[in-house]
């Protein structure tokens, strides 16, 4: 043994020992650079030795406030928080120990979650590219947005502790992180003006089962099949929530976004419910009220079968779960999927629309426009077919490219290519048709894995109609 490697075996027993004697330690996801809700009730905690009193001084504030490490040497505080500003500190002392938490903000916290398409960083992945990631890195420094990302950690048992750190917005921080959680905290940050915290907590490849805890999937009688591919740690049964989602409940947010349900294709008749419950769980988990979930419809993708309606029912349930969450709001995706990739390079898209909903229903601004049109009834006469929509205030429009993606079907409930005879002046209905179905029962529209068509039916905002079925109601 040389004398390095002695000098780093005594280095490591002496921050060992200091750790084992040091009185306070501080949640793992509380940090230098990080932002607090603002105008809210926010917990400070962490460990310390046994019956050890615990000062806590806000900075915003410079209130102090006092509590002692419990028989399990957890100690907790909640402090109140002030409009939006900073940088500010918080010390926290114990005896002579003192932690000092430096460059903090006041505004707002959001939390995103999913698997592969919330996880893609802006730089992308290997050959699957985001567009305008490197006009964002050129443009991406700015000390009111700050971000998080916990690190992948599934565990079996409820954990405390995450890893991961607070850092502020610039090229090389950015580029690592979340591309829709990125752009969506941008774009609330320059609408708002205030301070932005955005924390990422997702895993590629992942079942909704396994960012739920095991308290709620015990609701769910039919056991979780995996697939000799999915059966991974990561995907049993509350591991991610356990390991990447338990650890930060005591973190206050303002609300949630979400991009998930690739991986449930095979069991997409549970989805809307396992969705609702999910999102019930969490909601009382974290304990800071009825906070809006927004969430991404999956884009359209081969998986291997275009013309398979494995996710157009994945799609339709993504729907459902709208109706059956309170607070929610779904962004539709169906215009920019891939036939050949699953994680479409349009991220600042899906962003946009997330905000859209975020900046209107949360935060009340006026005159955006931030629901799809989605399908009301259908009138049937002769061999004519009129579908109604509602949210299509200003109409339905194809951007003048062909849209032929709905099909009929008669009693034989055989599907049949239909076209578009008009988009009628009452901006609110369309009329269709099929050479080979006189007397129709059915219509569908896009509804299957990669619909080839040409265009899609939008809003006159630019947002496309989510596919749909008429005999599924």
């Amino acid at each position: 043994m040389n004398i390095k490697q002695l000098n780093l075996i005594l280095l490591s027993l002496i921050f060992s020992v200091l750790s084992v004697n040091a009185e306070i330690k501080v949640a793992s996801i509380l940090g230098d650079n990080m932002v607090l809700q603002r105008n809210s009730s926010v917990k400070i905690w962490g460990k310390a030795t046994v019956g050890k009193k615990i000062s806590v001084k806000t900075g915003w504030n410079n209130l102090q406030n006092q509590t002692t490490a419990n028989e399990k040497g957890e100690w907790l505080l909640t402090v109140k928080t002030t409009e939006a500003g900073g940088p500010y500190k918080i010390e926290i002392q114990s005896g002579k120990e003192k932690i000092q938490l430096q460059n903090i903000l006041l505004g707002e916290v959001w939390l995103c979650s999913g698997q592969s398409n919330m996880e893609m960083p802006v730089l992308g992945f290997p050959y699957q590219p985001v567009l305008g990631s490197n006009d964002a890195l050129l443009d991406a420094d700015n000390p009111n947005l700050r971000l998080f990302t916990v690190k992948k950690a599934p565990m079996s048992t409820p954990q405390d502790t995450c890893n991961g750190k607070w850092e502020v917005a610039n090229a090389e921080s950015v580029g690592k992180f979340s591309a829709v959680g990125y752009f969506y905290a941008k774009l609330l940050q320059q609408k708002l003006k205030i301070p932005v915290g955005i924390i990422c907590s997702s895993v590629g490849g992942t079942r909704i089962e396994a960012w739920m805890n095991s308290k709620t999937l015990a609701n769910f009688p039919e056991p979780l099949k995996l697939s000799s591919q999915e059966a991974r740690e990561q995907n049993r049964p509350s591991h991610l929530y356990n390991g990447m989602i338990q650890p930060i409940i005591n973190y206050n947010i303002k609300g949630v976004i979400w991009y998930q349900a690739e991986s449930n294709r095979n069991n997409f008749k549970d989805y809307a419910a396992l969705f609702t419950a999910m999102v019930a769980s969490w909601r009382s988990d974290f304990g800071v009220g009825n906070f809006p979930f927004y969430y991404v419809q999956i884009a359209p993708y081969s998986y291997g079968d275009s013309k398979g309606l494995q996710t157009a029912y994945l799609r339709e349930q993504q729907f459902k779960a709208m109706t059956t969450t309170p607070n929610s709001g779904m962004v539709s995706t169906l215009d920019i999927g891939s036939e050949g990739w699953i994680h479409p390079a349009e991220k600042q898209t899906v962003s946009k629309r997330l905000a859209c909903w975020a900046l209107s229903e949360t935060y009340n601004f006026k005159g955006i426009s931030y629901k799809s049109p989605t399908y009301k009834s259908m009138e049937i006469k002769d061999s004519i077919v009129n579908i109604f929509f509602d949210n299509a205030e200003y109409g339905l429009t194809t951007f003048d490219k062909s849209v032929d993606c709905f099909e009929i079907a008669g009693k034989d409930s055989v599907f049949y290519p239909a076209k578009i005879l008009k988009l009628n002046n009452d901006f609110r209905k369309i009329q269709l048709m099929s050479d080979k179905v006189k007397v129709p029962i059915a219509v569908r529209y896009a509804f299957s894995n990669f619909p080839k068509t040409e265009g899609y039916l939008f809003s006159t905002a630019g947002l496309p109609v989510p596919s749909f079925r008429t005999d599924n109601w």
